[in-house]
């Protein structure tokens, strides 16, 4: 992620605190790296310490501690006025930026001998626009995953049809459960579980999700996904005993070369099969179908505090967005009544 030696030693402990007390993702920490080094960078430059260099290539692993200790207000106002003037920088990413470099001053005022008073305590952020998240409609989910069977059917009784099985499993987990691209690819074969209802004769199926920042959460699996998943199971049980390496591999979905699939390649299979159905080139991706198995659960009485755990949200109002999604679709709806204009 990052060179030790080419970082000064605040900003590494910043990033260490964030990593192991705070238990942050490595995204964010890497995140929250790139966006300092990106102010490091500036103040440098703004106080005559690169004048011969260009923006990206200065140097900050020898940024002066005195430096950051005269950092007030207007220095990261400035900066920010910076970011939108000269890097073009949307307000999304300005407020991206703006928050790391008030959690980094947050740590350093918390070190007393760096500040007393966070000189970004009073920072006021861009507000980002959040648009609204796309997602395929229930009719285009189902072209998708009829997709997936007929590759299925097509791979008739080849010694390969395991995939067009895996294929068809991960775009069912994908659509019925919302989860992840990271989350799907960790599952390993030992976190699907069943348990017997305490109710009935009837099994509970669920799968232990590791989710942002290592949260393990439970997602539990309706029919579709029990059904897809145990017609995969079988395949890839067959597959362990034509191939010794299987047998010690805990993954739960793997490649062509029987180890773990790869974030890069489940998007080219979600790719394949958006392009099979006539679905590419509208900007659909796996994270949009997150995005439908949501707006989908929303539109049809899922409670909204209830999607939040089943998305593994850590804030209610990242969830909330898809209450304007289902709003928006049914506006639309109503708008595309052909009596709507009936009388123009």
């Amino acid at each position: 992620m990052y060179n030790k030696d080419e970082i000064p030693a605040i900003l590494l402990d910043f990033l260490n605190y964030f990593a192991t007390i705070k238990g942050r993702s490595s995204n964010t920490v890497k995140n929250y790296f790139y966006d300092i080094k990106y102010f490091l960078r500036f103040l440098k430059q703004k106080h005559g310490l690169a004048e011969c260099v260009e923006f990206d290539e200065i140097d900050i692993s020898d940024f002066p501690p005195e430096l950051l200790k005269s950092v007030e207000l207007y220095d990261i106002l400035e900066f920010l006025h910076f970011l939108a003037s000269v890097r073009k920088n949307s307000p999304k990413a300005r407020h991206r930026r703006g928050v790391a470099i008030r959690q980094f001053f947050k740590y350093l005022t918390n070190n007393k001998q760096w500040f007393e008073v966070s000189p970004a305590q009073n920072l006021e952020l861009p507000a980002p626009k959040h648009p609204l998240p796309k997602s395929l409609t229930l009719e285009q989910a189902v072209e998708l995953l009829k997709s997936c069977e007929t590759a299925i059917l097509d791979s008739g009784d080849c010694k390969n049809d395991w995939i067009s099985v895996r294929n068809y499993c991960i775009m069912t987990f994908f659509l019925n459960c919302g989860m992840r691209l990271s989350e799907l690819v960790g599952l390993n074969i030992q976190d699907f579980k069943r348990e017997k209802s305490p109710n009935s004769d009837d099994f509970i199926y669920y799968i232990n999700v590791h989710g942002k920042g290592d949260k393990e959460r439970v997602i539990y699996l309706n029919a579709a996904c029990v059904t897809a998943f145990e017609v995969y199971i079988e395949k890839r049980t067959e597959l362990s005993l034509r191939h010794e390496e299987l047998n010690r591999d805990k993954a739960l979905f793997i490649s062509k070369k029987l180890r773990r699939i790869s974030a890069r390649q489940v998007e080219q299979v979600i790719s394949d099969r958006l392009k099979a159905c006539g679905l590419d080139g509208l900007g659909f991706s796996v994270h949009k179908l997150r995005h439908t198995a949501a707006t989908l659960m929303y539109r049809n009485g899922v409670d909204i505090r209830v999607l939040k755990e089943v998305l593994g949200h850590e804030s209610l109002a990242t969830t909330q967005i898809y209450t304007q999604v289902a709003n928006e679709q049914m506006r639309q709806a109503v708008n595309n009544n052909p009596l709507s204009d009936a009388l123009d």
